[in-house]
């Protein structure tokens, strides 16, 4: 077989060259079927046999025994009739070849069918194609127009810009040499105004040094003084918006234009009569009130304590009166609220503070004013908690939305209790000076009051972290809490949870508060103001990692006063992370040193610091001034800063307008000199326990800060009644003047020279040994 099996593909290939396959496939069959042993041999037999027959008569079973093949009949080359048992007259029907010949049409028709479907589908998506061919032609024709359009406006409008930039710089050129002149004019004005300044202070300090003055000479400094322009009426009117009563008064007798400005009615919609409170009669009142009374939106009675029945009387018949404030009049009572309740239906703000109103002035506000919204009953001590049931009873006080109830000793938790039911939109609450106030009074109010967003607590000793729980569900965006022992970290875990939108915090004086407290608040977002001043817990564990968290960049006001644990690291970040701040206390903490406050330097946004009872010297201070930009400085008790170091400060700082130097008495005259000579808009000075200041240094004040309102120079013992009378004449906007323990003011001129100042403090006795020196000025010594 293995032999066979090899000649196989010989021999098939002789076949099919001699086209005798039908025999080779005979032979092959006959191997298969009948299985000889010699297949060679019985492969030679059988071929002889063909050969005998002949090759046409060649068939596949030719080679098998009749015995094992098939039975099979051959019809029409068939074995239908074997596989359906037909006879040969049964199988060639006439129906038969009808069927057949249907079938036969009916695929052939499907055939063509289907050709015909292929075609038309091939016709349609060629006409698609070709459709969206154009579409994109049309889309790329476009394109291509507008490109061309594009290219075209382009080369025009860089024509247009080259010319645009060739008309720049012309008028580049010609503004900079008018701004030039301008600088030179400037230049040339201010050099002449200093040089003036400079002769004008030597001249001075000769007189000084030769020991006499002219009492007749008018020492006003002329250069200072500005002259009167000639402004448009809305500029006139502005400025008019800002001065008080007698001097809106005084301006009216400048002229008869201004007298006809200060008749318009836009300056009498908001009237201050605080500021001369002290001279303010109902004659005054009334005939204000008569002839302004449909204009006048807001008024502001506060301390006028010699009103009566004819000013509430005038006050009724403001019809659109919607702010005012009684805050300190003494003659109100409940029959003159009767009468403004009677004729100023739509007032929005009232202030009531510290007058004697009851009861009955309550249930006139719950009737009366149902649009109100601002209430302050701050020290109003005779109404009771009866009283407060009666703003929420009627119409009341549904919409008030802000409630000062500082000093109110006499409120218990029933009357935050009928706040709470009738008052439930209140979004700031101010309760100050309240020894009386516990957690129960805070829970009573937060528990209808949801909508509380501002609260300030100072001097409450007996809160708790309690109140901060009860408020935690209300929307806190303030805390004011001062001088409480029992207000712990907790209180600041509870802000971090429930307070994310907080901004304000103040816990002043609250000795629990420790770094960790600091460093819970730390993930809060919008954090402007941080207080923290007396909190001796305090340290750089917890002010750097506050710093370092996500209001460090957005903080504005950091007071850190008396937190003795603080150091320069503390500051140096602050320097580095709050580049956003304005107002930085670090009075009295005493690890405070140079290296921190030279970080300080750097801020562009510090405009007030307080670096009281530190270390700092004058290298300190020189580089705090770099920036120029200070308008706050206090550095009381700095016993390491000079003359010199003040010199240096205001060399670089000309917008200064507070300066306290109390208690360095080490400082001198040229001090003030330079405060006086540099920083002109100076508003408010503090030299209190400076021993060394002489009457020069008032001289220098009253030559050159014509703006200054507030001056301290309690326990300048070398200051005389000249002082006052360089006062008198130089400074006419002084409005506090502070002169304890002068021995040489006399009475007589405190009394000449101060009559119109809304505030003064004087005595001649000795300066207590607290200040630091004797009558002499002669330093003490204490012994530990």
């Amino acid at each position: 077989m293995s032999s066979l099996r090899d000649a196989g593909p010989e021999l098939r290939a002789y076949f099919r060259r001699h086209n005798l396959l039908g025999i080779y496939e005979a032979l092959l069959c006959g191997v298969i079927v009948m299985r000889p042993e010699d297949p060679l041999i019985f492969l030679e037999e059988k071929l002889k046999e063909i050969m005998e027959k002949g090759l046409d008569a060649g068939l596949w079973y030719m080679c098998i025994d009749s015995s094992l093949r098939t039975n099979l009949k051959k019809i029409a080359e068939t074995y239908l009739n074997t596989l359906f048992g037909l006879d040969d007259e049964q199988l060639m029907t006439t129906e038969l070849f009808a069927k057949v010949s249907t079938f036969y049409r009916r695929n052939l028709m499907k055939l063509y069918f289907q050709g015909w479907i292929k075609y038309c589908l091939l016709r349609r998506n060629k006409r698609k194609k070709t459709e969206q061919k154009m579409v994109l032609a049309v889309v790329h024709y476009k394109f291509r127009i507008i490109k061309v359009i594009i290219q075209k406006w382009n080369t025009l409008v860089q024509i247009h810009k080259e010319k645009k930039i060739l008309a720049t710089k012309r008028l580049q050129q010609i503004f900079n040499k008018i701004f030039l002149n301008a600088v030179i004019k400037a230049w040339h004005t201010e050099a002449c105004s200093s040089s003036k300044t400079k002769a004008y202070f030597e001249s001075l300090v000769k007189k000084g040094q030769e020991g006499y003055f002219d009492s007749n000479e008018d020492l006003t400094y002329k250069s200072v003084k500005c002259k009167r322009s000639n402004l448009p009426e809305e500029a006139l009117l502005q400025i008019f918006r800002y001065v008080n009563l007698v001097d809106l008064a005084r301006c009216a007798q400048v002229s008869q234009t201004w007298m006809l400005l200060t008749q318009n009615s836009s300056l009498w919609s908001d009237i201050n009569f605080s500021s001369v409170k002290h001279k303010v009669q109902d004659k005054i009142v009334v005939n204000i009130l008569q002839k302004w009374r449909p204009y006048v939106f807001r008024l502001n009675l506060r301390g006028c304590y010699s009103l009566h029945w004819p000013s509430f009387k005038s006050i009724s018949e403001c019809k659109n009166l919607q702010d005012l404030n009684l805050s300190e009049c003494q003659g109100l009572n409940d029959d003159s609220m009767r009468l403004i309740s009677e004729g100023c239906p739509s007032l929005l703000y009232l202030n009531l503070s510290y007058t004697d109103i009851t009861n009955g002035t309550l249930r006139l506000l719950s009737r009366s004013f149902p649009n109100l919204q601002y209430l302050s009953l701050a020290h109003c001590r005779k109404f009771t908690d009866k009283g407060l049931q009666y703003l929420g009873s009627g119409k009341g006080c549904h919409k008030l939305i802000y409630l000062d109830l500082s000093g109110c000793i006499q409120i218990s938790v029933d009357g935050f209790r009928n706040i709470a039911n009738g008052c439930s939109r209140i979004q700031d609450l101010l309760i100050n000076d309240m020894p009386t106030l516990t957690d129960r009074c805070i829970q009573a109010l937060a528990e209808k009051c949801q909508q509380i967003m501002s609260v300030v607590f100072l001097d409450s000793p007996h809160l708790s972290d309690t109140t901060v729980r009860a408020l935690a569900e209300c929307k806190l965006v303030k805390v004011s809490i001062e001088g409480n022992n029992r207000i712990t970290d907790l209180s600041f875990k509870l802000m971090s949870k429930y307070c994310p939108y907080i901004r304000h915090i103040h816990m002043a004086d609250c000795q629990k508060i420790t770094d960790a407290g600091l460093k819970m608040i730390a993930p809060l977002k919008y954090i402007l103001v941080l207080n923290l001043a007396d909190c001796i817990r305090v340290g750089d564990g917890g002010i750097k990692p506050f710093v370092e968290g996500s209001s460090g960049a957005t903080l504005r006001e950091l007071n850190l006063t008396n937190c003795i644990q603080v150091t320069d690291a503390s500051v140096a970040k602050i320097a580095q992370r709050c580049r956003n701040l304005t107002y930085l206390n670090l009075r009295y903490c005493e690890n405070v040193t140079d290296a921190g406050i030279e970080a300080l330097g750097n801020m562009p946004s510090l405009i007030s610091i307080d670096i009281s009872g530190t270390s700092v010297s004058d290298m300190g201070l020189r580089a705090l001034g770099c920036s120029g930009k200070i308008k706050e400085l206090s550095i009381s008790e700095c016993q390491n800063i000079s003359d010199t170091g003040i010199q240096e400060f205001c060399q670089d700082t000309k917008h200064l307008e507070y300066c306290h130097v109390s208690y360095c008495p080490q400082l001198t005259d040229e001090t003030v000199k330079a405060l006086a000579f540099h920083c002109h808009k100076l508003t408010s000075v503090n030299i209190a326990g400076c021993p060394k200041m002489t009457d020069l240094c008032i001289e220098y004040l009253a030559a050159a800060c014509c703006y200054l309102h507030f001056l301290d120079i309690s326990g300048c013992i070398h200051l005389t009644d000249k002082a006052l009378k360089y006062l008198w004449k130089g400074c006419k906007q002084l409005q506090i003047l502070k002169m304890l323990y002068c021995r040489n003011i006399t009475k007589q001129a405190v009394l000449k020279y101060t009559a119109k100042l809304e505030k003064q403090e004087h005595n001649d006795a000795d300066p207590p040994p607290w200040v630091g020196y004797d009558r002499n000025g002669n330093i003490l010594t204490f012994t530990k």
